[in-house]
């Protein structure tokens, strides 16, 4: 049984969101203690997370960072706030889906289900605690880390679909499209400045490492990675 942690202040919500999820066969557990909301993660184990924004104490930017960096779980931020910028924050800090209120329960039920099936189902099982490598560059998903030689770089959730994605097709052609589909499973509430906001973060990673003009802009397509970061040696 999946079970799922609800991060949620308005009590009347936290019931109608479990009784609907029990309803599906979910195990739900909801904080009551907002200054411990990562003790109350590490204690319950979920399988996803339901997040809000406004909380008491800080605000679930900070508390998506924290679990993000001890849990790679399927988060979804639920919230009444729902300028395309807090779509681009919740993203940046590490949510996998934003869903806004007020919504359709059937909607929410069927965005769990497609990202429990990303994270634990069938198409999981050749992505998860498996390790990608480009002419020396590896990218380890499961820590998401990335690293060359003897360095090695922390990336966000999203930062790593990406570089997954473009890394296993090193040398051709991922589309926009391909890109916004890896980062939300609904692209209408993308636009493409959160792609920009994405490719951008990601050359800078690169940059670290000292990969240089390695991920090239094809007009009109999408973007492409090629591995020349050898070419001197």
């Amino acid at each position: 049984m999946f079970k799922i942690l609800i991060i949620e202040d308005d009590r009347q919500l936290i019931h109608l969101l479990e009784k609907h999820l029990n309803k599906f066969g979910f195990q739900t557990q909801s904080v009551d203690d907002f200054a411990k909301v990562r003790t109350q993660f590490e204690q319950y184990e979920p399988h996803l997370v339901l997040l809000d924004v406004n909380l008491p104490k800080f605000d679930g930017y900070y508390w998506c960072r924290q679990i993000r960096s001890i849990s790679i779980c399927p988060i979804l931020f639920i919230s009444a706030r729902d300028s395309k910028m807090d779509q681009v924050m919740a993203l940046e800090n590490g949510a996998d889906d934003y869903i806004t209120k007020p919504f359709d329960y059937e909607i929410v039920i069927a965005k769990i289900n497609s990202q429990l099936r990303r994270a634990y189902g069938s198409y999981a099982n050749a992505h998860n605690g498996r390790t990608t490598t480009v002419e020396g560059l590896t990218l380890d998903v499961e820590r998401l880390s990335l690293s060359l030689d003897d360095q090695e770089i922390e990336l966000s959730h999203t930062e790593t679909k990406i570089v997954d994605e473009l890394m296993k097709k090193a040398e051709r052609v991922v589309s926009r499209d391909r890109l916004l589909e890896k980062i939300w499973d609904d692209q209408a509430f993308v636009d493409d400045n959160t792609l920009n906001v994405y490719i951008t973060r990601v050359r800078k990673k690169l940059a670290s490492l000292h990969i240089i003009d390695a991920l090239q802009t094809i007009r009109g397509q999408g973007y492409r990675l090629m591995p020349n970061w050898r070419k001197n040696e």
